[in-house]
């Protein structure tokens, strides 16, 4: 298979771990016998500084053109620390996610059986997590209209969405759940928020269409709880956009480390693939960035394209990392290896497994996903 993939690295530590991902997919190149095209274009800090804005052109059109995005982080320091500023980072991804129609966000958070002990939660609360965040990527409150008064004292956004953008992402998890354990949680907050109650009412109709799919709705913080106490209790969560932002950070801590957790960013025509964590820059160029978020990216872009045995040889490669404990000190507080030595050791094992290697409870199940 020929791929066109447009690599934007961002900012902090986005271009150190997408260098990863890079040389996994050119293992399976090589290995699998197939060709992708990477080209890079700049996004965020790097871009306002280079163009004076977050999303230039020239990146959009080469998203546009390409068949997938692998996407770095984005953020800098300069910017955390002045809220105020008219022109940040941000703006461009936000930009870049409604431009290509990205709106559903699927993030699988599974634990796993050798890094069991890294999560800050007990084991036997744990064990058994496997589950996948549909999170709503295009509509409410972060692209609502914002206003601030004059004097700056009063501040508004706006939460909006229609029947529609919430009937496209819920058809996407019901089919995700027929696929999986047959179950859809609906997360919102119904009992004081309209755009909650929208949601209900639209979600509950749908769900008539999936008679084989055990449907429930939580409020936030109920769902909150829930996930800190009972994780192996969800299937797929379905939510709308900035509770999806507050979930899916739980799902960092449930499997130990915001470094492990990868996302795909789907619509009709598009998709770009990038790790859960942010641009971390004070660890830019420290070589200490856990890769596996974004190696795992790449696996979802591998399945997205139907490369199920590509997919599968990059995630038992990683497997085989966690086994052999060749990861970063985020999950190993004693570890000696880097992002390039965790990198290497991964993109060198995808065509070389040891056979004797138990790693099929470690199987991460992104296939389950349905991210097409």
């Amino acid at each position: 298979m020929n791929l066109k993939i447009a690599l934007l690295e961002g900012d902090g530590i986005g271009p150190e771990v997408l260098a990863q991902s890079v040389k996994c997919l050119q293992a399976v190149e090589d290995t699998f016998n197939h060709q992708f095209t990477f080209t890079k274009a700049v996004i965020g800090a790097v871009a306002i500084s280079n163009t004076g804005r977050p999303l230039p052109e020239a990146t959009l059109e080469l998203c546009k053109s390409s068949d997938a995005i692998l996407f770095g982080a984005i953020g800098e320091l300069e910017y955390d620390n002045a809220p105020e500023a008219k022109i940040r980072p941000e703006q461009g991804l936000l930009r870049l996610r409604k431009e290509l129609g990205l709106f559903a966000n699927i993030r699988p958070v599974k634990v796993f059986p050798s890094l069991i002990e890294n999560s800050s939660l007990p084991k036997k609360i744990i064990a058994g997590t496997d589950l996948v965040i549909y999170r709503e990527l295009t509509g409410g409150i972060y692209y609502g209209k914002k206003n601030i008064s004059d004097n700056g004292a009063i501040a508004s956004d706006i939460c909006e969405y229609s029947e529609n953008e919430v009937g496209r992402i819920a058809h996407m998890a019901f089919k995700a759940a027929k696929k999986r354990k047959k179950k859809l949680t609906l997360v919102d907050k119904a009992n004081v928020l309209e755009t909650s109650r929208l949601w209900r009412r639209k979600v509950t109709e749908i769900s008539s269409s999936y008679p084989e799919v055990e449907f429930e709705c939580l409020f936030i913080d109920n769902a909150v709880v829930q996930m800190m106490m009972n994780p192996s209790e969800f299937d797929v969560i379905l939510t709308e956009n900035m509770f999806g932002d507050i979930l899916s950070g739980l799902g960092s801590v449930l499997i130990g480390s915001i470094g492990l957790l990868p996302s795909a960013s789907v619509g009709l025509d598009n998709a770009m693939f990038a790790p859960f964590h942010g641009s971390y820059p004070q660890a830019k160029g420290k070589n200490i960035a856990n890769p596996v978020a974004s190696i795992y990216s790449a696996v979802l872009l591998l399945q997205h394209f139907g490369l199920y045995e590509e997919a599968n040889a990059v995630a038992s490669a990683v497997q085989k990392s966690f086994v052999k404990k060749v990861i970063t000190t985020d999950i190993l507080g004693s570890s000696k290896y880097g992002t390039d030595y965790v990198g290497d050791f991964i993109a060198e094992n995808i065509a070389n497994s040891d056979e004797d290697l138990n790693i099929n409870d470690e199987n991460i199940g992104l296939g389950k996903s349905t991210i097409i």
